[in-house]
Parts: structure tokens; sequence; C-alpha cells
């Protein structure tokens, strides 16, 4: 669906020339839900804006939806944008249009008439979930709705592609999982290819099958969302998934807990998969000496399965403790020492 193949993107500046994205190649499925994560700075909003072609690569190739809009210009570019629509962080909509008339300008602009766009106006509003509002200004719903807006007038001339340009990061937490929620309904039910690009981590494990880390115009890691949670290679990577994993909560508890215990282990486990599913730590209890006393986890879903961590306190002699770890070991599930009482 989606090929960028020895991408490079050069800008001019008084500093001299500027690598915004450099060298690369990424090959997107379709019906999949890719995400592009990276810091401000990364080339993750240009590399997304040569998707369409609102910027051109000055070397390389892009081709979306069987057309090389790396190459493509004028008229023949417009039509292959009705198959590429993108939704924007401040929505973009506008201001003196009703949520209707809204959703109905790029089918205006693509000459449909005036009783079957009415009918996929409505279509649109139902898919998204505002009924009720269609005669309302944007300055009339809150940021979520405005996000409905814009995503129901990107689906209006039904593309192939849409591309998320940080999406969700004008909205709070609850408001994010809900428009995160109706992109994978959308993408179940229509089998559309959605790229997103953001700086959460939070975003990607929620909705995306795969993911492209980059940094400093470079895609320094991508897999499957699961696989990078369980074994981060690049240290930016291990950065992001510890958004998730290792919120500011998790280190003050850890942090305090190094303070109470002074004997035994503190021990982080993690869980992928079906492993995040079994019952280890009963298990552990019945099989091991050692005291385990269970200390703070919590358990994340991806699109590919189960991702969880959890911190337990083992506190015995050294060989009970290690027959623990040994065991803990042997189901599968990764082992971290955080602390040697």
């Amino acid at each position: 669906m989606i090929s960028v193949k020895n991408v490079r993107k050069i800008f001019p500046s008084k500093q001299g020339e500027l690598t915004a994205v450099d060298k690369v190649n990424l090959e997107i499925d379709e019906g999949e839900i890719f995400g592009v994560i990276g810091y401000s700075g990364a080339g993750k909003s240009t590399l997304i804006r040569m998707l369409n072609g609102l910027e051109i690569p000055t070397e390389g190739t892009i081709k979306v939806a069987g057309q090389e809009v790396s190459k493509i210009k004028g008229k023949e570019l417009r039509k292959a944008r009705q198959e590429i629509s993108m939704i924007f962080q401040h929505f973009n909509l506008l201001w003196s249009r009703t949520v209707a008339e809204n959703i109905a300008f790029p089918l205006e602009i693509a000459g449909i008439k005036g009783p079957d766009r009415l009918k996929r106006v409505q279509e649109l509003i139902k898919l998204v979930g505002l009924e009720g509002r269609e005669n309302a200004y944007p300055s009339q719903l809150s940021g979520g709705q405005k996000q409905r807006v814009g995503i129901a007038r990107a689906l209006a001339n039904n593309p192939k592609v849409l591309l998320c340009d940080e999406a969700t990061s004008a909205l709070d937490p609850q408001t994010t999982d809900s428009i995160l929620d109706l992109l994978v309904d959308i993408n179940k039910r229509l089998g559309l290819t959605i790229v997103l690009i953001t700086h959460e981590m939070h975003v990607i494990r929620k909705i995306c099958h795969r993911v492209a880390v980059m940094e400093s115009g470079k895609v320094v890691e991508t897999g499957l969302v699961l696989e990078v949670f369980k074994n981060p290679q690049q240290p930016i990577t291990k950065r992001f998934v510890q958004q998730v994993t290792e919120p500011e909560a998790t280190k003050d508890t850890v942090d305090h807990l190094l303070e109470k215990y002074h004997s035994g282990r503190i021990v982080q486990l993690t869980f992928i998969g079906e492993a995040a599913e079994q019952p280890v730590i009963t298990n552990l209890i019945r099989n091991a000496k050692a005291n385990v006393n269970i200390l703070q986890g919590k358990i994340s879903q991806t699109q590919n399965g189960s991702y969880g961590t959890l911190f337990i306190h083992l506190d015995g002699d050294q060989q009970e403790i290690e027959q623990a770890l040994d065991f803990l070991r042997s189901q599968q599930v990764g082992v971290e020492v955080v602390s040697n009482g």
C-alpha cells in the first residue's frame, strides 16, 4: 500500500543544508495501522507530509495506493490526494461552516451532487458518532468532537489511506482514548490503512500494529508493537517504552520501596503475550520457599497481545531467592533485579 525507498529531504537554511529525513525505507501494508514515533525535530512530520505530496523528496521514491506521489504534480497529484486523506493536531476546520457543511466540503470540491452529498454526510456523521450535532459550529464543539468532524471530513471521498499528524496531541487523555478507539473501529470496518505520527507511546501501544522509531531524520528501529515493547533495541526506543511501562508514579513508588525494604530483592517482572494472562505469581508462591510480596503492577493491551509489568519483593535466604528467580525465568517472564537487600 505504501512504499518509501531511500528517501531523503533536505531543506536549505542560513546555517547550510538541513537534512530532515535521511535515507528512510518503509513498507506499510494495506489495512495496517502503522505508527511513526519520535521527539520534536525527528523528521516524522516531514515524512508524513511527503506521503501526500505536500513535500517532495530530495532523493528517493514514495508510492501510495499505486501512485508514485514523489513524481506526480498538478491535476494528477490532486486526484491522488483524494485517496490519501489527512487529519491534523489542530483540526483545521472551517469556522464559518457547520459540522455537516465541513464534512460536505471535500464532496463539493469533488463535484458530488446535492442528494448524494447529503446522504454521504449523514453516513459519516453516524460513523463518527456526531448525531444531533450536524448544525453546530466548530466553536460550539469540544476538542474531541472537532477531531471527529476532521475524521469524517477526511473520509468523505472514501480514501484508501488516512494520515494522522499528531491527531490527539491537543486532547485530554480520556478524549484521546475515545478518538483512538474510533480510528481502530474505522480501520476494522473500512479496511483503511492508517499512518499516524506521535511523540506519545501510549498512542502507539493502544492502536498500532507496527511502529517505526525516528531520531535525527533516520528510522532507527521498526517492528511489531508488542515485539518493540518486549525487546527495545535503541536507547530512544527504551525511553519511549518507559513512558508506558514505567510512568513517574511507578518510579516514585519504587524509590519509596527501595527505602523501605532493606533485605531480600525487589524484582521487576515483564510479561508478554500469553504469559501476561497466566497465573505465574500463584505458581511461584506454591513452588518457592522465598516469601513473595506483590508491590505494584499493570497490564496493557496492544494490537498484537498483552504486555504487563509487575514489581515484587522476594525475601528469604540466598538459595531460596535464587530458586524463585530461576522459576520465574523458566516461565518465559522477563526478570530484572531492581535492588539487592
